[in-house]
């Protein structure tokens, strides 16, 4: 249960793009954010001058493509790389996203790293899925920050692992572990304690369901934990350990 408040616009669906607009998300669907980033395998980040380095690619480090909808927080897709993505590589992912989806943008966000800006054959693709291509602003705060929290939560959640797995398949089954989690279960206070996918597929939120209560002298008029729900039947649930 989530016991953050429900904020007048739960939401905030807005990125603050390089020229300044902010963009809007209105529904689900309407703003998509997309970001790359780098996991370390083991080692892979010890030291960050040349020549002492390792290379950032495999067998030191994964690369990861993210998408994520702005508007519900559910991660759209996911993908692993061996080595830094190349444009093409990112749009092919994005294709894929979009077709697996059986849903598009309105508008794309990224960072202006060199497989989106400055790059004519991605605002081409784009145009010519009409979407609009947007870049966010550099040391801007809240621009596709909300797309680097999903990978904050994901790299927190792979650091509880003993090893990051050197193989491919072995990784994407972990990854797809997580984002199934973050879609169907985890709530946010953004979105007054519902998930990504609760908002995204528009459902009735669990947190809203009559809940047990298990003291029994316990009044059901008292207020509980935000957002108020009654409670199912009556107070006095008993709970069996297996």
């Amino acid at each position: 249960r989530d016991h953050h408040h429900n904020r007048d616009d739960p939401h905030k669906p807005e990125d603050v793009t390089s020229d300044g607009r902010v963009v809007t998300a209105k529904r689900p669907d309407h703003v998509w954010n997309l970001d790359l980033t780098t996991v370390p395998i083991g080692g892979g980040f010890w030291c960050s001058w040349l020549p002492f380095a390792l290379p950032q690619s495999w067998p030191f480090c994964w690369w990861l493509a993210v998408v994520v909808d702005h508007y519900s927080r559910r991660v759209m897709g996911i993908t692993v790389f061996k080595t830094e993505p190349s444009a093409v590589a990112v749009r092919t992912f994005l294709g894929r996203t979009i077709s697996a989806s059986g849903a598009k943008p309105k508008h794309l966000i990224s960072d202006q790293g060199p497989p989106f800006w400055p790059c004519q054959d991605f605002k081409g693709w784009c145009d010519g899925k009409e979407i609009k291509p947007r870049f966010g602003k550099v040391g801007e705060h809240g621009s596709i920050a909300l797309v680097k929290r999903f990978i904050l939560t994901m790299k927190l959640m792979l650091a509880q692992l003993p090893l990051i797995a050197v193989r491919r398949e072995s990784f994407r089954k972990e990854l797809t572990l997580i984002v199934q989690w973050y879609n169907e279960h985890r709530p946010h206070d953004s979105l007054g304690g519902k998930t990504p996918n609760e908002v995204y597929e528009t459902r009735f939120p669990a947190n809203r369901k009559p809940r047990m209560e298990p003291r029994v002298s316990w009044p059901r008029s008292s207020p509980c934990a935000r957002p108020q729900t009654l409670v199912a039947g009556k107070p006095g649930h008993g709970f069996e350990m297996t």
